[in-house]
């Protein structure tokens, strides 16, 4: 192909972004083709290993599943087809929007228009199924559909539990799908302090690790109700002043810790915490973490002997990769949570001096950005969690004293100013999301 000349493309519908002439003039789709169910156009397709390259070149009869979250995608069509021949193109990580693919179709026609005219599709969750027709139209789509972001978690709740007074707690206390923090709830399980929390599972939660008067291993589970059970015995390290997140939609994983450690323990879709993995990345503690993007966690920030803003991606198989190097004021003691479906944010925390009300978001791609200026009162050591689908709560923690106090995150990632708190002021205290 000759290349795009011209302005930025307009959107047409759902797929197809447009198409440019040598000129720079934007053509409309001729809307070849008909829209059929994606089960009847996908039989008989042999589905191809996730492509994730700058460049490819598709074979008919292929599905091709494009991840496109680090780069945008080259796609070079076979050079010769047969009527009928046909290929399909799935956005794999919901990042078409952001890096966009373009079809090269390499001699051949695409409805209609020669090789001169690049072709380009740049909407989330797209899936696109091209046929060669004949030589006059040649590649033509008869599949061009954004697919609906699944689950739904427009009822998502919250939990925060644990923490300590000026003694260690267990009672816990839920948030509402509109962020409103109920009154405590009688603990359930060991009374303890700095633990970790995150979702397995489908809507459900788990409370682990933690200090009472030495650390502990034990883990608390929480149904889709928000009920906390009994203890379960530990599995792996004892551990207290560590983070969690899930990962993979509905798999969990506790990391790092107290001493100093990258230890790591997954945690199955039915809640069984695994035995220790060997730690990766800068050993610390009173770091936090949150999910991010499609299935995928990072841990940030904590006490490597000093405040640290160093960062850890996890995959979503539950790998954690080597530090990424940090973004923003370095602290410990933070908390954090996902927002706006795929995104995150670290707050609040001790410099080593004072404690602080700023914020990081973390892009869908697991940047972290640099600091927002502090929205509420400062603090350390609040717990966090998902609220709505889209939202965040931050809320507990010290400020020399403990608190209750509350700050709602939009699906924007805005902070709020302080809401008054509810139920009992405690700080080192975990919370998670359930439904």
């Amino acid at each position: 192909m000759s290349g795009i000349v011209g302005s930025k493309l307009n959107i047409r519908g759902s797929g197809v972004v447009g198409k440019l002439g040598t000129d720079g003039q934007a053509l409309t789709s001729s809307g070849a083709g008909v829209a059929v169910a994606y089960e009847d156009i996908s039989g008989g397709i042999s589905w191809q290993s996730v492509e994730t390259g700058s460049t490819m070149t598709a074979v008919a009869g292929n599905g091709y599943w494009i991840n496109t979250t680090s780069n945008a995608c080259t796609i070079t069509l076979p050079a010769s087809a047969s009527a009928g021949d046909t290929i399909i193109f799935a956005d794999y990580a919901r990042t078409w929007g952001t890096n966009k693919i373009t079809i090269d179709s390499n001699g051949l026609n695409y409805q209609g228009d020669d090789d001169t005219f690049d072709v380009e599709y740049g909407t989330d969750g797209l899936a696109l199924s091209i046929t060669y027709m004949d030589s006059t139209k040649g590649w033509v789509p008869t599949f061009d559909e954004a697919v609906t972001d699944v689950p739904s978690k427009t009822s998502l709740n919250g939990i925060m539990a644990y923490g300590y007074t000026d003694t260690n707690v267990s009672m816990s206390n839920l948030v509402s799908s509109t962020g409103v923090v109920a009154s405590d709830v009688t603990g359930v399980g060991t009374a303890r302090r700095t633990l970790a929390a995150c979702e397995y599972g489908t809507g459900l939660g788990i409370f682990a690790y933690g200090y009472t008067n030495t650390q502990v291993s034990m883990s608390n589970l929480v149904s889709n109700t928000g009920v906390i059970g009994t203890d379960v015995s530990g599995v792996g390290t004892a551990q207290s002043d560590l983070a969690a997140c899930s990962y993979s939609d509905d798999k969990g994983i506790f990391g790092y810790g107290n001493g100093y450690n990258s230890i790591t323990n997954l945690v199955s879709n039915t809640g069984v915490i695994g035995t220790d993995v060997s730690g990766v990345g800068t050993a610390r503690q009173g770091l936090a973490a949150t999910q991010y993007g499609d299935g995928l966690g990072i841990f940030g920030y904590g006490d490597t002997g000093s405040p640290s803003s160093l960062s850890n991606l996890v995959s979503n198989t539950g790998v954690v990769a080597s530090d990424v190097s940090g973004v923003g004021t370095a602290r410990y003691d933070t908390a954090a949570c996902s927002y706006g479906g795929d995104k995150g944010i670290f707050g609040f925390g001790y410099d080593g001096s004072s404690v602080g009300g700023m914020t990081n978001l973390v892009s869908n791609t697991g940047v972290v950005a640099t600091d927002v200026t502090a929205v509420g009162t400062a603090r350390s050591s609040p717990a966090a969690c998902e609220y709505d689908g889209d939202k965040g709560i931050f809320a507990y923690g010290n400020t020399g004293s403990k608190v209750s106090t509350k700050n709602l995150v939009a699906n924007t990632g805005v902070v709020a100013t302080d809401v008054t708190g509810v139920g009992t002021a405690r700080a080192y205290i975990a919370g998670c999301s359930y439904n």
